[in-house]
């Protein structure tokens, strides 16, 4: 499977830094030109230029340079209608706009939250936060990576004071610590002054990733894209990374697991917990009956979840249940690829499409399993008995798929 992995562990991450690595990585320097002609017809800009260039800053990166002379968005309407016209003009995909549009929601939100009495923008007022946003989603689109798995690890966010309307204040800045808050997003830091994460970059960042992990995943490396920052820290190679890679299948990840001992909670509340475990995102929830202290029966409850919920998911445990404390282990897992397909199956005369969920290891495909709906919608249709129908379908499918695995064998 291709997957994506940004770096921001490096130097950080900011709108152009991201924008330029991923121009680096696919050499889209095509889709420049038709966003820098939009944002020039907007009614608030004079002049937009953006020249993408490469420079030497200890690894050859690109860099992104932009020329303005704008009369600056005051309001959030005024930025939402800008976007709006940019995107309306633009060859983007659903799934493109909906990220776009989570992108700009999150800076507003911030900017919102931060300043409820007068309400304008600060942090993200320019033209070049429209052109930064919409061009790492329009790059992303058009290369596949948005319906990939895309991975990050923590960025770095910097240290010292960082200027705003009325003043200074330390890093990081109040907006992109409101996005990183609002997506429980982990971070992590350099002694460096200077604001290395910006609330742009935080916002693309936390939207497009799937799964933030301390170290990369395995894989094998195909590109890298370098994209360059604007100053020069000393000290620091101030550039952004991103890498383009086949993972490995099966595939070796981690995943938490967070575990807990109840000895007087009911039936009712553990299963109430387990909904809305799974309802929040947990991978998978279990029960298991032992003996705890003073040989009393108790229910180990456990709880599968990514990096990304885990700290959130172990609060809502300990809310619901009442527990006092919560086991946190980090733990390797292989996992097959899995997808679905629509496949045509004929039984008795009749026609029908049938949803399976196919398992790979490699090139192998190691099972094939038919959606029970449509199993139950088949067998209703023949009036027939639904372990039939399953066993007539499994067979369809064992036929199909799972013996490719060993002919030319024996």
């Amino acid at each position: 499977m291709r997957i994506l992995v940004i770096d921001p562990k490096i130097a950080g991450i900011s709108g152009d830094m991201l924008l330029a690595s991923l121009i680096d990585l696919t050499n889209s320097f095509d889709l420049v030109d038709p966003l820098e002609d939009v944002i020039n017809k907007l009614d608030n800009c004079r002049k937009f230029r953006v020249e993408v260039r490469e420079e030497d800053v200890g690894i050859v990166a690109k860099r992104i340079d932009v020329e303005i002379d704008e009369i600056r968005l005051k309001h959030p309407e005024e930025l939402k209608k800008a976007v709006d016209l940019v995107i309306k003009n633009l060859d983007l995909s659903q799934n493109a706009i909906g990220v776009i549009n989570q992108v700009i929601g999150d800076l507003m939100e911030a900017e919102v939250k931060l300043h409820k009495t007068n309400i304008h923008l600060h942090e993200i007022a320019s033209l070049d936060t429209i052109f930064d946003v919409v061009g790492s989603v329009m790059v992303l689109d058009k290369n596949n990576f948005l319906e990939s798995d895309i991975y990050s690890t923590p960025p770095v966010l910097g240290s010292g004071y960082v200027e705003m309307e009325h003043g200074k204040i330390a890093i990081p800045a109040p907006v992109t610590l409101e996005i990183l808050s609002k997506h429980k997003f982990s971070y992590s830091n350099l002694p460096v002054n200077a604001e290395l994460t910006t609330p742009t970059g935080a916002a693309l960042l936390v939207n497009i990733t799937k799964t933030l992990v301390d170290l990369f995943p395995p894989m094998t490396p195909i590109k890298v894209g370098y994209g360059a920052g604007s100053k020069k820290i000393d000290g620091l190679l101030n550039v952004l990374r991103v890498v383009e890679g086949e993972e490995f299948r099966a595939i070796k990840e981690k995943i938490m697991i967070l575990e807990t001992n109840v000895d007087d909670v009911s039936g009712e509340v553990i299963g109430h917990a387990i909904n809305k475990l799974l309802k929040e995102g947990a991978v998978d929830v279990f029960v298991t009956q032992a003996i705890g202290k003073k040989n009393r029966p108790v229910n180990v409850i456990s709880v599968v979840t990514d990096f990304k919920n885990y700290e959130r998911l172990a609060e809502l445990l300990m809310e619901e249940t009442g527990t006092l404390g919560v086991r946190v282990y980090e733990v390797p897992r292989f996992t097959a690829e899995r997808r679905k397909e629509v496949i045509e199956i004929e039984l008795y005369g009749k026609k029908y499409d049938v949803t399976v969920k196919i398992s790979k290891v490699g090139r192998k495909t190691i099972n094939v399993k038919a959606e029970h709906e449509d199993l139950k919608r088949i067998a209703e249709d023949l009036k027939m008995p639904l372990r039939k129908v399953a066993k007539i379908v499994d067979e369809h499918l064992l036929d199909e798929h799972l013996s490719k695995n060993y002919k030319g064998l024996g």
